[in-house]
């Protein structure tokens, strides 16, 4: 299952459909309010739902950007490179969710290689684009950056947790709107949901040259076979972001058999990243060329299919 360098210094007028992105003051750079956050599809590898369709996106996702007020518009896996570029310079940002498919040969990670590539171009050139990766899509991250599969075996399978922060934590940009109550709260309540087998241990984090350049850790924690694996991560230049738990569990599934952090301090969590990944987003001055084109991307013109009798998910996007 389961402030990036890039600010810009003039004031900034985003024309197009999303007209609503003005600075808020003057020299400072614009704020887009109609985000538009792109998830990519994920590959389904379940039997129990082939018949309803060959990629999906569980619902929980979609209503995790919604509630922060972002709209979502589902990326498939069966576009063009020139198609994708345009469905690049359309959103306000990415999120690659968890799953179960190959980092390396799979359409899913083919695909997010051509984001993940534009990303850097055009956060190199000034143009801010965030993008975020839960469980399978952090893991996906850390083999786009460091070139190759740095995996090995760090179940924690279907267990909350808390989460040892790093001293990197407390000045870290995903954590910087984080109340001191609940940073403790993360350090000692398990608020975390794991569902994975697999993840980056810290030292192989430590001993691949690109990871280490490239991202920050803000967490770790200890695997059922002892081994400590990175958690959570930042990136130090760019604005990608990955967590090897799920966040979005603790408002919107609700499967008995999984441990989903319900707590209220567990629901605040998931909030607080929720919003932080959104006003990410919105500082992306992207938009589509007319409001038809934009309408008719978006998630609503799909209608997710109830999946509580066959998943553990309580509805999916089918495509």
């Amino acid at each position: 299952m389961f402030n990036s360098g890039f600010a810009c210094m003039c004031v900034v007028f985003v024309s197009c459909s999303c007209s609503n992105a003005l600075p808020t003051k003057p020299n400072q750079e614009a704020v887009n309010y109609r985000p538009i956050i792109g998830i990519l599809t994920q590959m389904v590898v379940d039997d129990a739902m082939k018949p309803f369709g060959t990629t999906y996106i569980p619902a929980s996702y979609v209503k995790y950007m919604e509630s922060s007020g972002s709209r979502v518009v589902p990326v498939r896996l069966t576009h063009t490179t020139a198609e994708y570029e345009k469905i690049f310079h359309s959103i306000n940002g990415l999120l690659l969710i968890g799953g179960a498919v190959d980092l390396e040969k799979s359409d899913f990670a083919r695909v997010a290689g051509i984001f993940y590539r534009l990303a850097l171009t055009a956060n190199d050139a000034g143009d801010f684009f965030p993008i975020w990766g839960t469980c399978m899509g952090m893991q996906l991250l850390t083999v786009l950056v460091a070139g190759e599969n740095l995996l090995s075996n760090t179940t924690a399978e279907n267990i909350a947790m808390p989460l040892n922060l790093t001293a990197e934590a407390q000045s870290s940009r995903m954590f910087e709107g984080f109340p001191m109550e609940v940073m403790k709260a993360l350090t000692h309540e398990a608020l975390t949901g794991n569902f994975h087998k697999y993840g980056v241990t810290v030292k192989a984090f430590h001993e691949n040259e690109k990871l280490e350049h490239f991202f920050t850790i803000l967490s770790t924690n200890v695997a059922e076979n002892g081994a400590h694996f990175v958690s959570t991560m930042e990136g130090k230049r760019y604005p990608f972001y990955g967590v090897q738990w799920h966040p979005e569990v603790n408002r919107f599934q609700w499967d008995s058999k999984h441990h989903f952090p319900h707590s209220p301090n567990a629901v605040l969590v998931s909030s607080l990243l929720a919003d932080f990944f959104v006003n990410e987003g919105r500082r992306s001055s992207h938009c589509f060329a007319e409001p038809g084109e934009e309408a008719s991307s978006l998630i609503y013109n799909y209608t997710p299919v109830f999946a509580g009798n066959f998943t553990g998910y309580e509805q999916i996007y089918f495509f």
